[in-house]
């Protein structure tokens, strides 16, 4: 008995409770760790969406209460704008009083006269001009020779016999370029505006030899580009025949390159500002440009206010990224005062070493919260650049110049998304450089390319006053 008591099987012995429950927690920690992961996510993605320039005009439902549009009354309203009368008149009509009144039928009184002005646009029809091209041929040489008018702006002889005059070439740039029409709406907005019969592909070939004739003006504008002592560069998403490039804006003051390019790394920054450039960067946290270790650099303040907003908001009872957000704030503040004159330079110099040595004290203590962790060490890698603007009063503090200057390449992509063509990519850079440039300087981009297209040779227009290669 004994040994079949030996023989029987045991019983199993019954699970803890809490292992039981230890299990059930560390699955729970888990699906919820998982579930936090796949929320960040989202939210990066959410808040590049709303960034992107490519996105959508429309970010959401509508504001259930908006504000009334326009200014509000009161002190703040400023002045009360209205056009200015013209002065040059040229047609006069009146407008006297009816035989009768209107309403009863009774005899009118004339109380005063006053005055209405009215700006028209004239009705404008083609000016077509035949050049009568005389063509010889050298006696001694034997070289053709052929006659050619200020007014003409191509040798093009034969079946290229007739072509489009460079006020409508500017005026189709600017259409293009400048306010991304495309080629079919040109087309329909200079044959019902100015009785113009144009196809899409004669607009394409004008503006290749608009390119033509610019060319030396945009290698020009790259020289002064490398040659600027503060430089703000930014870039943005292009295509060309539907392949990846991206779009290339340099911009300082007093003028702007535009280049595309197939990569967005070191090589493609430094083959337009040269790998040695030693002037200044304004620019945003994009590794590429913190490659060029000869130039001073000037971190963008706007991107980094931006980044401690959506680090305060995902914290709001951590006081840390509040700290920050107001020290890069004071910074503005001080570089405010500083132009206004409301500080002297030794104030500005003591409240900037200030300021450095309080981010300091912030980013050694950031807290445990990985977030914030990663925030501060990207301060910390930017913080060399982040103050530079309070060093010079002549760079600024964000990259603002860059930003505006890619808006019309934005819309520009809206519409018709890249380029066709590397030719296509290549006249594109080229007239938006110019015609961007032209409005720095406050001239008639117009004017600017009308003198281009009339050069017998391309040349370097003397009106944008550019640095030589």
């Amino acid at each position: 008995m004994a040994e079949r008591a030996d023989e029987a099987p045991r019983k199993p012995s019954r699970p803890d409770p809490k292992d039981e429950e230890i299990e059930r927690l560390r699955r729970e920690v888990e699906r919820l760790r998982r579930e936090n992961e796949r929320l960040k996510r989202e939210l990066d993605l959410a808040r590049r969406a709303a960034r992107r320039q490519a996105a959508p005009f429309s970010k959401g439902a509508p504001t259930p209460t908006p504000r009334h549009p326009g200014r509000r009354a009161g002190r703040r309203y400023g002045p009360h704008a209205h056009r200015p009368v013209p002065t040059t008149i040229h047609e006069r009509y009146a407008a006297p009083l009816p035989s009768a009144c209107p309403s009863c039928g009774g005899r009118l009184q004339r109380t005063r006269v006053a005055a209405q002005y009215q700006e028209e646009l004239p009705v404008v029809t083609p000016v077509v001009r035949r050049f009568t091209v005389h063509i010889g041929r050298c006696r001694v040489c034997g070289v053709r020779v052929q006659g050619r008018h200020p007014l003409q702006t191509s040798n093009a002889l034969g079946a290229a016999a007739v072509h489009l005059g460079p006020r409508a070439v500017a005026l189709i740039a600017i259409l293009n370029k400048q306010l991304g029409l495309s080629h079919g709406k040109i087309a329909a907005f200079v044959q019902t505006q100015f009785s113009l019969a144009v196809t899409p592909s004669a607009i394409t070939q004008a503006l290749h030899r608009a390119a033509r004739q610019a060319q030396p003006t945009y290698a020009a504008l790259c020289a002064t580009i490398r040659g600027s002592p503060m430089v703000v560069p930014d870039e943005t998403s292009w295509k060309v025949n539907g392949h990846s490039h991206w779009l290339w804006a340099f911009a300082p003051p007093t003028a702007t390159a535009y280049a595309i390019r197939r990569g967005r790394g070191f090589a493609d920054a430094a083959a337009m500002l040269g790998a040695d450039f030693r002037g200044t960067l304004v620019r945003d946290g994009w590794c590429a440009y913190k490659e060029f270790h000869h130039a001073t650099h000037q971190s963008c303040l706007a991107h980094l206010l931006r980044h401690s907003r959506e680090v305060v908001a995902d914290h709001p009872r951590v006081a840390w990224p509040a700290r920050v957000h107001r020290l890069l704030l004071r910074a503005l503040a001080l570089r405010r005062r500083r132009d206004h004159g409301l500080v002297s330079a030794h104030g500005a110099a003591v409240a900037r070493g200030r300021l450095i040595g309080a981010l300091l004290n912030a980013l050694a203590r950031p807290g445990h919260t990985l977030t914030l962790q990663r925030f501060a060490r990207h301060l910390t890698t930017e913080l060399p650049a982040i103050f530079s603007f309070l060093f010079d009063p002549t760079l600024d503090a964000t990259n603002w110049r860059a930003e505006q200057a890619l808006r019309p390449a934005v819309v520009n992509r809206k519409v018709c998304g890249g380029n066709r063509s590397a030719r296509g990519a290549a006249t594109q850079q080229v007239l938006t450089s110019v015609i961007r440039t032209a409005q720095q300087h406050h001239l008639s981009a117009t004017d600017v390319l009308i003198q281009l297209l009339h050069a017998h040779q391309p040349i370097v227009s003397p009106a944008l006053q550019l640095r030589a290669q």
